[in-house]
């Protein structure tokens, strides 16, 4: 669509807002108030990545009767502004107005908000009223001649100005009827090219506001965590164990890309300290050949820019890291800012560290959890020499091939110092992504995001039941969806909740449903397709023998030759995910009415890059049967006129079982825990593309 015509810079001028005795912006000649997305009142970026649509809203209004109109400036890295996107009023007489708009580049865009008086609206408002009663008719034509004149001067030549001139040309001819006169003005063919140039007198302007485009990847994704030394590493009874490597982990790679993930995340990869080291089961005191925490790093063998002699050399990472990206996969790497009392910055920069009254350094804790094997980083006295350091360590491993850096506990360390970091590095490489793996209260989790973090862990894992899914997901897919990007991990080597503890199989094919299609990233830590759902101690959330504190091979083909994995299912939902686009969206999420409490119902549609919508149904009980009656909101699905009005019923194809039913406004559904399977249903309601086939959509 081409740009309408653009006022004039003194038209904007003399539009935009003076400023009060008191400093404060007065309204604008227009008022446009309240627009969003608007983060920290527009100091920091809204957030998109390319291809993504959202809304740009605001309230806007004029004095009397006259219409008004209102479309979006979004202006791409270069300052150019993009395709003319006119706005509509959301819902009559709320005068809240909205328009779609999809950036297509990475970069630091800009959007504002036009908001103008609609002359010739109201003139065909007040015409269609006065010139059937003679009221004023032949100067009421007179006017609207004036107007269009007026308007057919911004309108392109080939763009359907002759069409106004010609509806000029009829408005003044007194020689035919005065009904033909109006008529003439009133037809289709005027009214879109006035829709596409309409007149604008005057324009009230709002400041651009800042957005920030990132790729794909940054909202989109399916991670899968394991421990390389786990992975070919022996251990038998009597016998020290050995140590999996890099090497052996990346025999891992082609199962891990074979059930469709995108990005392989390892937990440190660093030499371990030797103090204080962690037993099996975090118990205190560690055996000769106990092999410790990977989050307690640094040895004499070195910190954070050093590999584990027992995973092998930077060699050895480089050629894991080809051999990930040969297969799709992205590499990312845990940055956890702390240090083994063996580290070597502890003896290099003693200041970095705090120090108790008795001198002793401090070591981590979480009341009742103590972290003798970790001091934490004291930053006040010497931030600009941690940042400098922190930089220095992310770019030695974006030099090996990282460009995704999951950060182990953000929240402990100052805003302040992420947002230099971050900067520091996005300034540069703005393809790089940090996730914050930040589990504490909300202010900090949203914050973190805004100032740069570019996804963040959630309480997901603590939402179980269907009100609190509801609630929850209806915050993260609304207002805090333009700067906070969730990560949907089902799972963490910390986490095991009380839902896969006592759900059996059956909860943790739920939970990785509700991950895959709730959020356009998720996650799995390996051993989730195993179920593996033992806690250390009843009532705890920890895993017994925890791969945190100890060497842990699984034995794979055993569990795919007798069944005991879920992966086939975590398969088909990431083949879901990259096939279906509205999967891999977080703001077109809705949700549905359902009579029973425990079936969950919702839905994400999206008309790019074709039209596609998906249906969720889901039994979060693990343990019984439940039926229901789904009572969907037709137009939120993307139907045609018919079939949203609830006149027609529309197919409806389960993706999971291949079945098609026939759907309309209300449906009986029964979900019982154990269909082979099918857990939930998930059903698609267009053809994957517009030719019928199904083309891989994982648009990074």
């Amino acid at each position: 669509m081409r740009p309408a015509r653009q006022p004039s810079v003194e038209q904007i001028e003399r539009t935009k807002p003076s400023v009060t005795p008191t400093g404060e912006p007065m309204i604008g000649r227009i008022p446009v108030l309240d627009v969003h997305p608007l983060v920290d009142c527009g100091r920091r970026p809204a957030k998109a990545v390319t291809g993504e649509t959202f809304r740009v809203s605001a309230t806007v209004f004029r004095e009397g009767h006259d219409a008004v109109g209102a479309n979006v400036v979004l202006r791409d890295p270069a300052g150019r502004p993009g395709p003319w996107t006119p706005m509509r009023e959301l819902a009559p007489g709320t005068d809240r107005w909205g328009a779609d708009v999809t950036p297509d580049s990475e970069g630091r865009w800009t959007y504002a908000v036009e908001a103008w008086g609609d002359p010739i609206t109201t003139w065909r408002h007040h015409a269609r009223i006065k010139v059937p009663a003679g009221i004023d008719a032949e100067l009421t034509l007179v006017e609207g001649a004036d107007l269009h004149e007026r308007a057919a001067t911004g309108v392109p030549g080939n763009d359907g100005r002759a069409t106004v001139l010609d509806a000029v040309d009829a408005l003044r001819d007194t020689s035919r009827p005065i009904a033909a006169r109006l008529a003439a003005a009133l037809t289709p063919e005027v009214t879109a090219v006035l829709e596409r140039h309409p007149l604008r007198e005057p324009v009230t302007a709002t400041r651009p506001l800042p957005l920030l485009v990132e790729r794909r990847r940054a909202l989109f994704g399916s991670w899968y965590e394991f421990f390389p030394r786990s992975e070919g590493a022996v251990v038998e009874e009597g016998r020290p164990p050995v140590s999996g490597t890099l090497r052996t982990a990346a025999q891992r790679l082609p199962a891990i890309a074979a059930m469709g993930f995108d990005v392989v995340y390892l937990p440190p990869i660093h030499p371990i300290g030797e103090s204080f080291r962690k037993g099996p089961n975090n118990s205190l005191t560690a055996g000769p050949h106990d092999v410790g925490s990977p989050w307690a790093i640094g040895s004499a063998a070195g910190g954070h820019d050093a590999i584990h002699p027992d995973l092998g050399t930077f060699e050895d990472f480089d050629r894991f890291v080809a051999g990930a990206r040969e297969l799709r996969l992205e590499v990312a790497l845990d940055f956890a800012l702390q240090c083994s009392p063996d580290h070597p910055w502890v003896k290099e920069h003693p200041e970095w560290f705090h120090h108790r009254a008795d001198g002793s350094i401090a070591h981590a804790e979480n009341p009742p959890k103590k972290y003798q094997d970790i001091y934490p980083i004291a930053f006040d006295a010497d931030m600009g020499g941690i940042v400098e350091e922190t930089v220095r360590v992310l770019r030695l491993w974006m030099g090996h091939g990282v460009r995704i850096f999951r950060v182990d506990n953000p929240h402990t360390k100052p805003v302040v110092f992420w947002e230099k970091v971050i900067g520091e590095i996005n300034r540069t490489d703005p393809d790089v992504l940090f996730l914050a793996e930040a589990f504490t209260r909300p202010a900090m989790m949203h914050t973190l995001a805004k100032i740069g973090f570019q996804q963040s862990y959630t309480y997901f894992t603590w939402r179980n039941g269907k009100e609190e899914l509801t609630d929850y997901l209806t915050e993260l897919s609304g207002d805090a969806a333009s700067y906070m990007r969730p990560n949907f991990f089902v799972n963490t080597p910390d986490i095991l909740h009380a839902y896969l503890q006592h759900g059996g199989r059956h909860a943790f094919e739920v939970r990785a449903v509700l991950a895959a299609t709730l959020s356009p990233t998720w996650g799995v830590y390996a051993g989730y397709e195993l179920c593996e759902n033992t806690p250390v101690r009843p009532g705890s959330e920890e895993y017994l023998d925890s791969e945190k504190y100890q060497l842990r091979p699984r034995d794979w083909a055993a569990a795919e030759r007798t069944g005991a994995t879920i992966a086939p299912l975590i398969t088909e939902l990431n083949r879901l995910r990259r096939r279906h686009p509205a999967l891999q969206e977080l703001r077109n999420l809705r949700f549905h009415h359902s009579d029973n409490p425990s079936i969950i119902v919702y839905s994400k549609h999206c008309a790019h890059p074709y039209a596609d919508t998906v249906l969720t149904v889901v039994n979060l009980d693990p343990h019984h049967t439940h039926e229901a009656t789904v009572s969907l909101n037709l137009t939120e699905l993307g139907l045609t006129p018919a079939q949203a009005s609830g006149a027609e019923l529309f197919p409806v194809r389960d993706e999971l079982t291949g079945e098609t039913y026939h759907w309309g406004r209300d449906n009986y559904v029964r979900l019982e825990p154990g269909r082979a399977a099918a857990p939930a249903h998930i059903l698609s309601l267009r053809p994957s593309s517009p030719t019928g086939g199904s083309p891989n959509h994982d648009r990074q």
